[in-house]
């Protein structure tokens, strides 16, 4: 236990409760601060502007009148202003009118900023610059579906709104709700991890360059939008995370947190600490009271307006360190977790940030992506933990790639594809992923191109007998997928596409592709057309889903490997009393294999890649049944004969056994 950090926690929570209304009150700032409609009508203006000399209010409702609304200068660096209602009654400034803070700095500068607090923005269409427009529909939408319960096994489907869609254009809330939803709950996921949602003006940084925290991206449609396409996914039962940036921000000044009160501060450490050089972004300064407050206060606003389920911490590493990462490797020895090099500031902030969620919403999950390995990152904070629930194994979709480009299939060594997956510290959940998001930008492929490249263009038809390649890219993408599901952590996630070896790259509108979407969408078309095999690899994926929901082997203890044979390239472990066996060899098929068992009884196989139906080879009888013998083998008291194809993975489930969990 690390009990400096945990005293350091104590000392916070006891800092925040002996301000008025508690942690309680502190955390859900997002009601006071920016603009809020009062009984009365009448609407009340805060922000927090430490270095501006004066602060005035325009917009559409004065015409854009500079200076007949000032704010009044308040304690800490906090500006109020309060407009009372028209003499109607309704309020002064309407639903759907755009705002700015004009803000005069100390030497004299007039700048236009949105509140940081802004709860929505949207920009003309020929516009660069972003305007906060005041949201306060007539009618909002109220959730009617209560959240889910938090799953047992984590099935994550992670997702980018805007190019969820064949077409060439951003996608929409709607469009999701509509056509995504119940692919996701076909497929047999049970949490959805939202890219891009807040707010950022430059499409091209894939949502992590934000620029407003606390307003849902306007390109894809409205705030009630995108609550009613929470509540339909609850409706489902699928809980939905948040990518929540709070490593950096955005450098933008006239639509971004940056330099808002006309300093180089506020929200951020002054420069060169305040700035991330290879990012080119700020990075906040954890030890302010007004920061914790602001980013505490947005996590709130997301679970308590949006109805969000949690989140995944994006840039954990580069918040952890005062190197950011940069340049720096990690060997796993403690002296790299616990010196000088750790920015306590974020550290505590973060532990904090847990603590509060975990407090307010029991059920609410928290994902850190970490590559450094910080010890203790998914233990309790009572544990000198950082109390987050899971951790990204960044290692295992690394390990894929470099398997695919540097090693012919003969030379793949099953004890370091082994050693990746189960090398995790025990106690410590990880969400294990077979490829990245990262690695369908431009620039590199998904693990799909990287097996079939070019012949998804021509020949993935089943109507044509499939060439060696295919085949190869068919049976690889089955087998790795599988094998990263069952071995490689407590949770699995896949990346939008993926599921069914979306073909190419990602690559969003910017000036070097003449602003181009035609990478900017995924092809769900392609599962249409029924003689194409991407629906093969779809059925499989959601088959192995559901094999997972019925044997929870995600929610069982690491999976005991009885062997990992380099010559014959086989793989065999059980997992939650399931049996795994997989063939890599690329010719070699074998009969009356030997494979340890742990219980006794009668197999019979639940889940076989190499099915027709999964564009595989039929080659197994799915009526056989394996019988145990009380001969001990590799570490376990019984055995049994298989048969295992070539590249070919498949479970088997002990009949005798009950397998609720």
């Amino acid at each position: 236990m690390d009990l400096s950090r945990y005293e350091l926690l104590q000392k916070q929570l006891v800092r925040l409760e002996e301000t008025e209304g508690g942690f309680d009150q502190f955390t859900s700032s997002y009601k006071n601060f920016g603009v809020h409609r009062q009984p009365d009508n009448s609407l009340l203006f805060l922000e927090w502007a430490p270095a501006a000399e004066a602060l005035f209010l325009t917009g559409d409702f004065n015409d854009w009148e500079k200076f007949s609304y000032p704010y009044t200068k308040k304690e800490f660096g906090k500006w109020e202003l309060i407009l009372p209602a028209k003499h109607d009654g309704t309020p002064a400034v309407g639903h759907n009118t755009r705002l700015k803070v004009v803000v005069h700095t100390k030497e004299g500068g007039r700048l236009y900023r949105i509140s940081p607090w802004a709860k929505y923005v949207n920009r003309e269409e020929k516009s660069i610059v972003y305007d906060w427009v005041h949201w306060d529909p007539p009618q909002p939408y109220t959730q009617i579906h209560p959240r889910p319960k938090k799953p047992t096994s984590l099935r994550i489907y992670e997702a980018h709104v805007g190019i969820a869609s064949p077409e060439g254009k951003v996608a929409s809330y709607t469009n999701f709700t509509t056509n995504v939803l119940p692919r996701i709950k076909d497929l047999g996921y049970n949490c959805i991890q939202l890219m891009a949602i807040m707010e950022h003006a430059y499409y091209a940084s894939f949502g992590y360059q934000v620029t407003s925290f606390f307003a849902a991206s306007s390109r894809y449609g409205t705030p009630e939008e995108l609550k009613r396409m929470i509540d339909a996914a609850h409706s489902m039962g699928i809980v939905v995370l948040l990518d929540v940036v709070h490593s950096h921000a955005s450098k933008n000044t006239e639509d971004g947190l940056n330099c808002f009160d006309g300093s180089d501060s506020c929200f951020f450490h002054s420069p060169p600490r305040g700035e991330h050089k290879l990012w080119g972004s700020r990075l906040f300064n954890y030890s302010s009271w007004e920061v914790q407050r602001f980013l505490l206060s947005n996590l709130r606003w997301w679970m308590e307006e949006y109805c969000f389920d949690g989140f995944r911490f994006d840039g954990i590493t580069s918040m952890l360190y005062h190197h950011h990462g940069i340049g720096t490797g990690f060997s796993g020895d403690y002296s790299e977790y616990f010196g000088l090099q750790v920015d306590e500031d974020s550290l505590v902030y973060l532990m904090l940030a847990n603590h509060i969620l975990h407090t307010l919403y029991p059920d609410c999950i928290t994902v850190a992506e970490d590559v450094s390995g910080m010890p203790a990152l998914c233990r309790g904070v009572e544990e000198g933990g950082l109390g987050f629930d899971y951790r990204l194994a960044m290692a295992i979709p690394d390990k894929w790639i470099q398997i695919l480009k540097e090693s012919k299939d003969e030379d793949w060594d099953m004890g370091d594809i082994v050693h990746t997956l189960t090398n995790r510290r025990y106690g410590e959940k990880c969400i294990a992923y077979a490829e990245s998001h990262d690695q369908a930008l431009v620039g590199d492929k998904s693990l799909a191109f990287w097996l079939m490249d070019k012949e998804m263009y021509t020949n993935m038809s089943s109507l044509i007998p499939m060439t060696a390649v295919i085949d190869r890219g068919m049976q690889l993408h089955k087998m790795i997928r599988l094998l990263t599901h069952a071995l490689g952590g407590e949770g699995y996630l896949n990346f939008i596409g993926n599921e069914f070896g979306h073909p190419e790259w990602l690559d969003f509108p910017r000036e070097g592709n003449n602003q181009s979407y035609h990478y900017a969408r995924r092809q769900f078309n392609l599962l249409e057309t029924d003689h194409l095999r991407y629906h093969q690899l779809y059925a499989f994926d959601r088959d192995m889903n559901r094999t997972e929901d019925q044997y929870g082997w995600l929610a069982a203890q690491p999976g005991f490997v009885s062997a990992k044979h380099g010559e014959d390239k086989v793989i065999v472990f059980d997992r939650g009393h399931v049996v795994f066996i997989f063939n890599f060899h690329p010719s070699k098929s074998f009969q009356d294999y030997r494979v340890a068992v742990e219980a006794p009884g009668r197999y019979k196989i639940k889940l076989d890649s190499d099915q027709d139906q999964y564009g595989g080879h039929g080659r197994l009888d799915h009526n056989t049944e394996f019988y145990t013998e009380p001969q001990p083998f590799n570490g376990r008291p019984n055995s049994m004969q298989v048969y295992i194809p070539c590249r070919t993975a498949i479970v088997l489930a002990n009949e005798e056994r009950d397998y609720c969990y």
